[in-house]
């Protein structure tokens, strides 16, 4: 990759599923790159694949036929909206929703062949705290921790945080307030989940940005298309549209090996750590 700046790897998890992590990875993909930024989605819930669903892309093959040795993922990547390239996942599959952190590390293997030049890679990771999730954000140079104003979704979003500071010592961790009354609605939760962190872990997260509540991004879901061009006008894609803006200003980490070489590096170390 012969780029003046590191492909950043961005992982964007939650404590459960429902939050619309999905929902945010592919809308905030078409976001960067409607402002010209080279972005890639892997959707790496592999048991219950849907990010192809929200950028309304066809895919005949998924992360499944890399696996079993059919394809190479650089032959499964198709294009969506704004040139957002998508690795697909794979969806009813029971053992993918279920691999091992050293299977989840092993997968490195088979992104060697992928050519493009990314200015991001989004990884959109299955909802919870299992072995597998974990070692994908451990490879990850950000992470962005998507959370509902429900109580489920603010313990499950804790206990995901916790881990992530205490058994795995990360940092560059975000919050994205989801589906909020307001602006102002979606600061008080984080300030309050952010209160819990300092007074139990010791630590500190920041506020990426709220996304509003707003019924057409149902209607763009069901339409199979990102809120973005469905309803370009909407409140939801403003938000969007300056969550975008907000991530293209965090800083470049040049103590990093760069890019996706970075993140498979990370992953294989985590797949030797484990083994």
């Amino acid at each position: 990759m012969s780029q003046s700046n590191p492909t950043q790897v961005i992982g964007i998890a939650s404590g459960k599923g429902g939050v619309g992590k999905t929902t945010v990875s592919a809308n905030l993909a078409v976001a960067l790159a409607a402002v010209g930024k080279k972005v890639m989605v892997f959707d790496a819930d592999l048991g219950l694949a849907n990010a192809q669903l929200a950028l309304g892309c066809r895919t005949e093959y998924n992360f499944s036929h890399v696996l079993s040795g059919e394809k190479t993922v650089q032959e499964i990547i198709v294009e969506g909206p704004q040139g957002v390239k998508l690795i697909p996942g794979s969806s009813g599959i029971q053992h993918m929703a279920s691999l091992s952190a050293s299977e989840a590390a092993g997968i490195v293997q088979s992104f060697s062949d992928i050519s493009e030049d990314l200015d991001y890679l989004i990884v959109d990771l299955a909802a919870g705290l299992s072995d597998s999730v974990m070692t994908f954000l451990s490879a990850c140079q950000y992470r962005f921790i998507v959370v509902k104003d429900d109580p489920s979704s603010i313990a499950d979003a804790y206990a995901t945080i916790k881990v992530m500071i205490q058994d795995l010592q990360l940092n560059d961790i975000f919050i994205i307030p989801n589906c909020m009354d307001s602006h102002g609605a979606g600061e008080r939760l984080f300030l309050g989940i952010n209160s819990v962190i300092k007074t139990f872990l010791g630590a500190s997260v920041s506020n990426l940005g709220t996304i509003r509540s707003d019924e057409m991004v149902l209607r763009a879901i069901k339409s199979s298309k990102p809120l973005l061009s469905f309803a370009p006008s909407s409140a939801a894609t403003r938000d969007f549209t300056a969550l975008a803006k907000t991530v293209t200003e965090l800083p470049y980490d040049t103590t990093m090996s760069g890019g996706l070489q970075f993140f498979f590096e990370r992953l294989a170390l985590q797949k030797t750590a484990n083994n």
